[in-house]
């Protein structure tokens, strides 16, 4: 099957492709075989991307969707206030069928919003029943995804199990790959966390490991040589640079949730302190109940307040974070990230007459200050189109929001909590 993408403004993302003014994309079996300014393919079906930037989709590399039917409750609330909430209250009800249906609904947000590639940190850790729904959701969901399994969250119990039992369902190359979600040190030691990082290298697993508010946890893993380029750090705000240039060295990378970091109270997203140490940051959601679920706003927040901290950042360099960037954290820039001859044809296209853009002057800057979802006109996966004219091929969402409300009911019947905005959860005084 060929496709030909004509006559948009096509932003690759990739040096030796640049920007077209005016350009066509081919895609033959789902890989882009020719990019340039005109491309003669008779016999060729054809998405006329006229009054369209055509660039790589999105890339998330760490998203919790199982509490999507939550979404917005959480706007006020703390750190501490979320994890009372989602993991003490919330999650103990959750059946596999609501885990199901928020990763799906999660998932097809994502691809809605332009997202063709998206990390699931799962840590709604119960039973194999539940982790088999979430890959079943990601796998009926048309996009590239990973299922990043947080096996046994918050606990030291052994994990060998689960994620051997998970790994042998998920190949290297599908559509849904898999990834380990690490607990850290903090609850399992260094010694089981030195474990599971051979277990994953054994296994071919990339990992992902959450550093939230804890000064020395990277100098720590560090001292005990277990740093490495296949293990993506969230957040760390509170690392400090030489910690920062210590991942650098390792070739790790670091994902920034930026709504997240600054209304829970872990600080300034560290943006600009980690392309000083060497990284190239990434940007991810982290999770609905408490941000907005699209790149747009993400990268909104993350320019503004670097910007506002040293005047650092270009927009490009916000786009380059959400796509190739981000890509390469998930071992991924192969075969996605970039409009790129050879890769997998992951791409967007983005209205360029829609009066809230209209005229776009520079398509980079336009899309990072003033891109919104309601701009993601068609979505490609590997080249099938999963969104087209501004809607979900294929997808019955009347059912799926159903399905979704009455999960979100039954769970908050079960735990006694309102939805209106007034519950504020009560951590434990330490």
């Amino acid at each position: 099957m060929k496709t030909l993408l004509t006559g948009g403004t096509v932003v690759s993302m990739d040096p030796a492709v640049g920007d077209l003014a005016r350009g066509d994309v081919l895609i033959e079996d789902g890989v882009i075989v020719e990019v340039a300014e005109r491309i003669h393919a008779p016999d060729t079906g054809t998405i006329d991307a006229t009054d369209r930037i055509v660039m790589p989709g999105f890339v998330d590399n760490h998203r919790h969707t199982w509490q999507t039917a939550f979404r917005g409750i959480g706007a006020d609330w703390t750190f501490p206030e979320w994890a009372v909430a989602m993991h003490g209250t919330v999650k103990p009800h959750y059946q596999p069928e609501d885990v199901y249906t928020g990763t799906l609904l999660g998932r097809l947000e994502a691809l809605h919003s332009g997202v063709t590639t998206m990390l699931d940190w799962y840590h709604v850790a119960q039973t194999p029943e539940h982790e088999d729904a979430a890959v079943a959701a990601l796998r009926d969901a048309p996009g590239r995804s990973i299922f990043c399994l947080g096996a046994g969250w918050g606990t030291p119990d052994p994990v060998d199990a689960a994620i051997r039992r998970v790994r042998s369902q998920l190949a290297t190359d599908g559509p849904v790959t898999m990834a380990w979600g690490l607990r850290g040190p903090e609850a399992t030691g260094m010694d089981t966390v030195a474990h599971e990082l051979k277990l994953a290298a054994e296994l071919g697993l990339r990992t992902s490991l959450h550093v939230d508010v804890t000064a020395g946890a990277v100098a720590d893993l560090r001292e005990h040589g277990l740093l490495r380029d296949t293990t993506t750090f969230v957040h760390g705000n509170a690392l400090s640079d030489d910690e920062l240039r210590m991942l650098a060295d390792a070739g790790s990378s670091i994902s920034i949730s930026p709504d997240v970091e600054l209304k829970m109270g872990f600080g300034w997203p560290m943006t600009g302190r980690a392309l000083a140490a060497g990284l190239r940051p990434t940007l991810s959601i982290d999770d609905v109940p408490s941000a907005g679920g699209d790149m747009f706003s993400t990268m909104r927040t993350a320019f503004a307040v670097q910007r506002g901290l040293d005047g650092g950042l270009r927009s490009r360099d916000l786009l380059a974070f959400t796509t190739i960037d981000a890509a390469t954290s998930c071992g991924l820039a192969s075969r996605t990230g970039s409009i790129t001859p050879g890769k997998d044809a992951d791409i967007i296209l983005l209205r360029t007459d829609d009066l809230t853009v209209f005229p776009v002057n520079d398509p980079a800057a336009t899309v990072v200050s003033a891109g919104h979802p309601g701009l993601v006109d068609t979505v490609l996966v590997a080249g099938r189109v999963v969104k087209r004219d501004g809607a979900l091929v294929d997808v019955d969402l009347t059912t799926l929001r159903a399905r979704l409300l009455a999960s979100r009911d039954r769970i908050a019947a079960a735990a006694d909590i309102p939805l209106d905005g007034t519950w504020r959860p009560q951590p434990a005084a330490e």
